[in-house]
């Protein structure tokens, strides 16, 4: 029978992605698809797959549940936490106000041009530039659309041109307070910010300004088609955000600061950790706080908000990675992950082959959901073995998926963030995706081949 445990998984990964397509909840559907596949595999006489260190139980099947625990507290305690720290020190600075400030220091030198165009590209590339410090895409849309919107209308861009370019300004989620780009790293091996610097940025460079250019030329091929149809637009309001002083831009900005300059990047005599540096950052922000306020209450109830966003973290990304990895070590069990190694090598694919049709996968899975975390986490925790088996490095193969993640997204109509912009301009889903699948499809493209030039 184990000679049927390879399309058994295939089976089931089918069903599952289809379930995910369907709207099921992603981290559902990957317990019980991992559970399946494990389950099959005790069924044919597979008993050897409790990870080392761990003991068994003494009874085949409650092994399976020892196998989530482990899972589940390796998670927890390594890259959930600083997931969920990084996660919860965004929304502390978006809360306090902070990150809006970073926004509008950040925009206001595009008064300056004059060429509309112009200032539409340089809005993307600052839009981008901030993703590193305000992970979400959502959340960094409605800053943009309060801070960047406004100057784009005002030098002559479109509404549809200027929520397009808003709306894939988290495209490439990049730095080391973006979920995706932890889990990569850690996929890899790497610390968050030498994952940055070292397989993020070569990559991300070319790629970004292609997708710069094309926005250019795009977004003006439109606006002189001028055919959008557009409808009553949902105004941002601008009485939630807080009034604080110019300098506190540099608060979202400073824990990465601090770990690029105590890393070996700079100084290496001393080493700071990413949870580390967020959670001095964040007490030190409180202290500026009540300096500033001067009120107590208030100020420690923004404080303790870092612990309510931990939370939602952990139950819309870690708790997915969690049933993520679950996920993963179903495939691994059933041997389809070895079957895929020696299939890819009997066809000559290679690493840059096997990671160009994984990134596919990733990329409709994404387009077709309208978010990059669940595909993503589905296949990340196969990179190792996957690399290995092909003669690569694991963040070779795991960068293009994770940068996939986030670009698909942004030319997806049932993304979030698009539907967001769209409403904002008063156009439909669909009038923003015409704008922004030529820029991400380009962009994803650059990706593929930046990887292979500087990490392949």
């Amino acid at each position: 029978m184990t000679v049927l445990l390879p399309w058994f998984a295939l089976v089931v990964t089918i069903l599952a992605g289809w379930a995910i397509i369907k709207r099921l909840s992603t981290s559902m559907v990957l317990l019980f698809a991992g559970l399946a596949m494990i389950s099959f595999a005790v069924i044919c006489g597979v008993h050897g797959f409790l990870p080392k260190g761990v003991k068994p139980s003494g009874f085949v099947w409650f092994d399976i549940f020892e196998l989530l625990r482990s899972i589940a507290t390796k998670q927890t305690s390594g890259i959930g936490l600083l997931i969920m720290v990084a996660g919860g020190y965004a929304a502390y600075m978006d809360r306090i106000g902070a990150a809006h400030a970073l926004v509008r220091v950040c925009v206001k030198p595009l008064d300056a041009l004059s060429s509309p165009y112009l200032v539409l590209v340089m809005g993307y590339l600052i839009g981008q530039a901030l993703v590193t410090v305000i992970p979400s895409a959502a959340g960094l849309a409605m800053l943009l659309l309060v801070a960047l919107f406004p100057i784009l209308r005002a030098v002559g861009c479109s509404a549809a041109a200027s929520a397009a370019v808003i709306g894939t300004s988290a495209g490439m989620t990049l730095g080391p307070a973006s979920g995706t780009a932890n889990l990569a790293a850690q996929t890899a091996g790497l610390e968050p910010i030498i994952y940055f610097v070292q397989c993020q940025l070569p990559v991300a460079i070319p790629t970004l300004i292609v997708v710069a250019i094309c926005h250019y030329f795009v977004q003006k091929y439109y606006d002189k088609k001028n055919d959008d149809v557009y409808s009553d637009a949902i105004l941002t309001k601008k009485d939630d955000l807080r009034n604080v002083p110019a300098w506190y831009a540099i608060l979202p900005v400073l824990p990465i600061a601090l770990m690029i300059v105590f890393s070996k990047l700079v100084y290496s005599a001393v080493k700071l950790n990413t949870i580390s540096a967020l959670l001095l950052v964040w007490v030190f922000t409180i202290i500026v706080e009540l300096i500033r306020r001067r009120d107590f209450k208030p100020v420690l109830a923004d404080g303790a908000f870092i612990f309510k966003a931990m939370g939602g973290m952990f139950s819309s990304i870690v708790a997915l990675i969690i049933c993520a990895e679950f996920f993963a070590t179903g495939l691994k069990v059933t041997g389809l992950i070895s079957a895929l190694i020696t299939h890819a090598q009997g066809m000559g694919l290679g690493l840059n082959g096997m990671t160009a049709v994984l990134t596919g996968v990733v990329g409709i899975v994404t387009f077709l959901t309208g978010s990059g975390v669940g595909a993503f986490s589905s296949f990340a925790a196969l990179a190792p073995e996957v690399a290995s088996g092909l003669g690569g490095t694991a963040a070779a193969f795991v960068t293009p998926m994770q940068f996939a993640s986030g670009m698909l997204r942004a030319m997806s109509p049932v993304a979030g963030v698009i539907i967001a912009v769209a409403g904002a301009a008063g156009v439909s889903p669909m009038a923003i995706v015409r704008r922004t699948w030529i820029p991400m499809i380009a962009g994803m493209i650059t990706v593929l081949i930046a990887n292979v030039v500087f990490l392949g």
